[in-house]
Parts: structure tokens; sequence; C-alpha cells
């Protein structure tokens, strides 16, 4: 149902990596599960000197998580086509199709955690940029002008 490969969005390097659809997903649909490694928050000051840093979700008040399967490489979008539940019974995250999603689409999320919020994130300080560039892209290569899909500028994915 789903695949990770390289993302055509961030600057191209060799670890910007996305999690794509294989087949048409529906609406509503189960998409993964992610297991987690959840920790104390009081230990985030280690996890922050690492790269992990950026793969990190909250998990409830008093934790923090690593996710694990294909989880941490979802990317972010404003216009998000999958969503997540917090499963805390079986330490997981559940991503669900928000919207139909079509076999090649890469699946987003919003990280702020709810779908149509718009606050800004730590690493989107170039937004307007990083748009411009994915709708030139998409011009480029004939493909019809849409929003883009993720705007993720960590590289190391």
């Amino acid at each position: 149902m789903i695949e990770v490969k390289q993302s055509k969005l961030g600057d191209g390097g060799e670890f910007n990596r996305g999690v794509f659809a294989t087949v048409d997903i529906a609406k509503g649909t189960l998409i993964h599960q992610a297991p987690v490694v959840p920790y104390p928050n009081e230990d985030h000051e280690h996890v922050e000197k690492t790269i992990l840093e950026d793969y990190v979700f909250e998990y409830g008040a008093n934790h923090t998580a690593i996710l694990l399967g294909y989880g941490s490489l979802i990317n972010h979008s404003y216009e998000p086509n999958a969503t997540y539940d917090i499963n805390f019974d079986n330490h997981t995250f559940d991503f669900y199709a928000y919207t139909d999603i079509k076999a090649g689409d890469e699946i987003v999320i919003n990280y702020n955690g709810e779908e149509d919020s718009m606050d800004p994130l730590w690493f989107l300080d170039d937004y307007e940029e990083r748009m411009l560039e994915f709708n030139k892209s998409n011009d480029d290569e004939g493909e019809k002008e849409t929003n883009p899909q993720s705007l993720d500028t960590d590289t190391s994915k």
C-alpha cells in the first residue's frame, strides 16, 4: 500500500525521502501503524543533540516518542492527505487517509497535529520560496499547477 522513495521536495539531498501510495487509498483507510519508542520529556535534552530531534512527536503531556516503521518519514504539508491518531493502548501512531489518495501520491500530514492548522513550524522560515519552487517544478514537468504536498526541509530523511 505504501513505499519509501526519493521525494521531489526539499533540496534533493541523498536522504530526502518520503512515503508514497502504491495503490489508490480511500479516505478513512488505515495506511500505517507506526510503533513508538516513548521517553520522558526531561530526556529530550539528550535527543536534541542528535539528528533524531527532527523525527520525534509529542506523546501525551509528559513524553515524546520516536516513531518506527514509516511514521517518521511522512513529510509535512499544510494541505495534508493523511492524518494520525495516537493509540496509547497499542503504543502506535495510526495514520489514516484524510482525503482520497491516488497511487503515486506522496503521503503528507500536518505536523501541527490538526489538519487545518496554519501555525508556522520550526523549520519553515522559507515557506513562500519553497512553494514557488514546488509549483515551478510541477510546471516544468508539464503537470498542472498544484499546491505543494510537502514542504519538509529536513534533508536528513
